[in-house]
């Protein structure tokens, strides 16, 4: 069905709630399926007896002294707050993407600047979801960076509350933009463009007889080019984040600031590269995970097809 001025098709509260469920598990699988690589970067990326180490290095180093069961610390955070992160990116994306182009005004010139769609509309639903996502995230680097911080997530959260409230909660807001952000814009941008030069390669006619199988080859491999994008944009401030919920810094310094001196403290070597193999790895998973279970769970659930503003033409 289409909307009244013809450019897009009207969605509603159904179809938004089926976009945000598919969302929802897309992210909370992947995430959680992730926690032990999780583990183990944030742990380079914070301890400072862990630098240098190479991944499996340091994931030996941490099951030997703690147990198999230490690569798991973290998880209910991260399965919870993905879950309603991961729900509200991809719901808000498709509205956010459908308003920026009802506001441009046609389908012709959302098509020509299609790359700032895609930015403003990965970037506005990413904001929105980190909202809900920043306590639960404070709380699973708290629980994996400060060994024996609580036993879970129910104490740990409510450790949290009780001894730091709301600024505990968001201290790291401003620093999860800057890492969740760029991420978004990575995911969503990046898949865009990928998927739209695969559909030109092939040519609209082969689009029009993919199978499914091919449809979701075509979401892997896009996802996982898109997958990198998000890791390298996103790695600075993820290796701060991680840093400011450990309780580095001057607690004095409000974020921002705190965030600055951090980045001047490490240098750029460390920003940039220190814990940027096993986050790329990760990411490309995760981001090319989602993406395929997104697809199928709207096939599943009967959702409407995502807008397209692709360009047509063959390559």
């Amino acid at each position: 069905m289409s909307s009244q001025d013809g450019i897009t098709p009207t969605f509603g509260l159904a179809d938004y709630t089926k976009f945000f469920a598919a969302g929802a598990l897309a992210a909370t699988l992947t995430h959680g399926a992730a926690t032990p690589i999780d583990v183990v970067k944030t742990r380079i990326q914070v301890d400072d007896a862990m630098k240098g180490l190479n991944m499996v290095r340091a994931a030996r180093q941490i099951v030997g002294k703690e147990g198999a069961a230490a690569l798991l610390i973290g998880f209910g955070p991260t399965a919870v707050g993905y879950l309603i992160q991961g729900g509200g990116k991809f719901a808000g994306y498709e509205l956010f993407k459908k308003k920026y182009i009802d506001l441009i005004g046609s389908q012709e010139t959302a098509t020509k600047h299609r790359t700032a769609i895609y930015l403003s509309a990965s970037a506005s639903a990413e904001f929105f979801a980190d909202i809900a996502l920043c306590p639960l995230e404070a709380t699973r680097i708290r629980l994996v960076s400060q060994r024996g911080f609580a036993s879970g997530l129910l104490p740990g959260f409510m450790r949290l509350a009780r001894e730091e409230g709301l600024r505990g909660f968001y201290s790291g807001f401003v620093p999860l933009l800057f890492k969740q952000v760029p991420y978004a814009v990575g995911q969503f941008s990046v898949h865009e463009a990928a998927v739209e030069v695969i559909y030109r390669s092939i040519g609209s006619e082969r689009k029009a007889k993919l199978t499914q199988i091919e449809s979701t080859g075509v979401e892997l491999a896009s996802g996982i080019v898109a997958g990198v994008a998000a890791a390298v944009l996103s790695h600075p401030a993820d290796t701060l984040l991680s840093a400011i919920n450990k309780g580095s810094g001057d607690p004095k310094q409000g974020t921002t600031a705190r965030m600055f001196s951090l980045a001047r403290e490490f240098g750029p070597k460390r920003l940039l590269l220190s814990g940027l193999g096993p986050r790329v790895l990760m990411t490309c998973g995760l981001v090319a995970g989602q993406f395929v279970i997104y697809a199928q769970c709207k096939t599943l659930a009967g959702a409407p097809a995502g807008i397209e503003i692709h360009k047509e033409e063959t390559l």
